[in-house]
C-alpha cells in the first residue's frame, strides 16, 4: 500500500512541499489540507478591471534564484515578467527621491549613495561608520541577536533607520526596525568582524556598468497560475474548507489528523505530516506532539496588513517610478499622517498597453497599527486616495478596486527569532514522519519558503525511503 502524506496548509509552502514530494515519492497518496476555500495562501491573483492582478505577494527577488528554478521546472518561463521600469522613490523630510540603488535594506556601500536621502550631517555619520570597530556578532543562530534600530542607529544615526531602513523593512516584514532582529534580517553583513558599510560593498558587489540585472521578477496571469501548476503536477488530493483541529500520532509510525467542524469531526490518517501553515496555526497542533516546537512557534510574533489595489482611467498619469516608500513620520501638508506605508505603481513597474486602466497598489498597516486596519473598506480607500493626492497630484476616481486583509499573515523576524527557528527545527527532526516549512522559518519571501518546503518534503522523502528498506535511502530527517 502506498504511504499517505498529508500537507497541512496549502499556500505556496505547502503546494511547493507537495509538488516536490510527488518528484520524490511518485507512489505517495499526498493529501493537501486547506482551511480556506480556496489554495495559494498569501498568493492570490483576483480580477480589477479586465486585468489580473496580484492582491498578496506579487513578485519574487532574483538574488536566491529558487523560485525562477521552479518557474522553469515547470514549464512555465515563458510567463515570467521582469520590471520594465526600475525608478523606485522614497518620500523623506517631505521630499519625495529616487530610493538609493546600492544598498542593502537601506544600507549603503559609501555614504555618497544616500546623500539626497539624508541631511548633511546625517550623511557625515554614515561616512563615519567605516571608521568604527568591526561589527562583533556571531552567526550562531542560537546567540542573543540585537534589534536592527538599535544597531544601525548606533553605527550610522537615526536618520538613515527612519528614512531608508524601516520603509524597506516595512515593506518586507510589515514590522519595527527596533523590533526586527539583525542576524534573522541582514544574515549576510553579520560574523564576518567587519564594518557595516565594508559587509554591505561585500554584499553588493563592486558597481556594474551598464543595465543593472532586474531584480526581480513575476508572472504573466498573476501567481495564480504557479499555484495552479503546483497543484496538479502535485497529483494531491487537495480537501479545501477543512481546518485541521488536532494532530495525534497513532502508534509509533502514524498520525491521525481531527480535521473539519467541531460538531461533525473527520479523522484522516497518515505515515507522515508536513506541517506548512503559519505560527499561530502551528504552534496550536503541535502541542501535544511537540511541546517543545510548539513553544518556539509561540515565540514568532505576527503582524496583519492590508492591499489596496486600485484602478484608474486610463488618462491618469502617474510618476515616471515603480513607486514610493514612506519614511517613518511622514506627514500630509496639514500635518496629518499618511496611511499607506508604501505604494507600487504597477502599470510603471510592469508595462501596460494604451488604453487599458491604470493599476496601483498601496500597502497599509504594521506591527503594533491595528487601528489604522480597523477602518472599513470605504474608509481606506478614501486614505488612500488622499496620500496618492499628495505624494503624486493624482486624484480622480477609481473604477474598480480590491481591497485585501491579510490578518496575522506576516512572521516577525525579531531579536529571538533565529533561536526560536533553530529550536523548531532541532525539535522537529526528532519526531519520524514530521517536518515543517513556511514563511516563519527561512525567510518570507517566495524563494525562501519554496526553500523551506523542498526542505521538508526531502525529510519526509528520507523517512518514506527508510521505512520501506530501500537500498542505500538515508535513515535520518533533513533539518533543512
Amino acid at each position: 500500500m502506498a504511504a499517505r502524506v498529508v500537507v497541512i496548509g496549502g499556500g505556496i509552502a505547502g503546494l511547493a512541499a507537495a509538488y516536490r514530494l510527488r518528484t520524490l515519492r511518485p507512489d505517495a497518496e499526498i493529501v493537501v489540507v486547506e482551511s480556506s476555500a480556496g489554495l495559494g495562501g498569501k498568493l492570490r491573483t483576483r480580477e480589477l478591471a479586465g486585468a489580473a492582478v496580484d492582491v498578496g505577494a506579487e513578485a519574487f527577488v532574483l538574488r536566491n534564484p529558487t523560485a525562477t528554478k521552479l518557474v522553469d521546472e515547470l514549464g512555465l518561463t515563458e510567463r515570467l515578467a521582469h520590471p520594465v521600469l526600475s525608478a523606485a522613490t522614497v518620500r523623506a523630510a517631505g521630499r519625495t527621491v529616487p530610493l538609493p540603488k546600492r544598498t542593502f535594506l537601506g544600507l549603503p556601500a559609501g555614504a555618497d549613495e544616500v546623500r539626497e536621502v539624508l541631511s548633511p550631517s546625517a550623511a557625515a555619520r554614515v561616512a563615519a561608520e567605516r571608521d568604527l570597530p568591526p561589527l562583533e556578532l556571531d552567526k550562531d543562530p542560537t546567540a542573543p541577536d540585537v534589534s536592527v534600530g538599535q544597531v544601525i542607529a548606533e553605527r550610522f544615526g537615526r536618520e538613515l533607520v527612519d528614512r531608508l531602513v524601516e520603509p524597506l523593512l516595512g515593506g518586507v516584514y510589515a514590522g519595527r526596525a527596533d523590533m526586527l532582529g539583525l542576524r534573522a534580517t541582514m544574515a549576510p553583513l553579520v560574523g564576518t568582524h567587519e564594518t557595516l558599510t565594508d559587509a554591505v560593498g561585500r554584499v553588493l558587489g563592486p558597481p556594474r556598468e551598464g543595465a543593472r540585472p532586474p531584480v526581480f521578477g513575476a508572472l504573466r496571469g498573476g501567481m495564480d497560475v504557479l499555484v495552479g501548476e503546483l497543484a496538479k503536477r502535485s497529483a494531491a488530493d487537495v480537501r479545501l474548507g477543512l481546518p485541521v483541529r488536532a494532530l495525534t500520532r497513532t502508534g509509533q509510525h502514524g498520525w491521525r489528523l481531527e480535521i473539519g467542524s467541531a460538531a461533525a469531526p473527520e479523522f484522516l490518517d497518515a505515515d507522515a505530516v508536513i506541517l506548512a501553515v503559519p505560527a499561530p496555526a502551528a504552534r496550536k497542533l503541535l502541542e501535544d506532539v511537540a511541546p517543545v516546537a510548539s513553544a518556539a512557534y509561540g515565540r514568532v510574533e505576527v503582524a496583519s496588513m492590508a492591499v489596496v489595489s486600485l484602478a484608474l482611467p486610463p488618462d491618469a498619469v502617474l510618476p515616471q517610478a515603480t513607486g514610493v516608500l514612506l519614511a517613518v513620520g511622514e506627514r500630509h501638508a496639514d500635518g496629518t499622517p499618511f496611511t499607506a506605508k508604501a505604494f507600487t505603481f504597477s502599470s510603471r513597474k510592469w508595462g501596460r498597453a494604451g488604453g487599458e486602466p491604470v493599476q496601483l497598489r498601496a500597502s497599509v498597516g504594521r506591527y503594533g497599527e491595528a487601528g489604522t486596519l480597523q477602518r472599513d473598506d470605504d474608509e481606506l480607500v478614501a486614505a488612500v486616495r488622499s496620500d496618492l493626492w499628495e505624494l503624486t497630484g493624482v486624484d480622480v476616481a477609481p473604477v474598480g478596486r480590491i481591497v485585501t486583509r491579510w490578518g496575522g499573515g506576516l512572521p516577525q523576524y525579531g531579536v529571538g527569532h533565529t533561536a526560536a527557528v533553530a529550536a523548531i527545527i532541532d525539535a522537529v527532526a526528532e519526531i519520524p514522519g514530521l517536518a515543517v516549512a513556511g514563511a516563519a522559518l527561512r525567510g518570507v519571501g517566495i524563494p525562501a519558503t519554496i526553500d523551506s518546503a523542498t526542505a521538508a518534503a526531502s525529510a519526509i522523502g528520507a523517512y518514506l525511503a527508510s521505512r520501506s528498506g530501500e537500498i542505500g535511502a538515508p535513515t535520518g530527517l533533513v533539518g533543512d
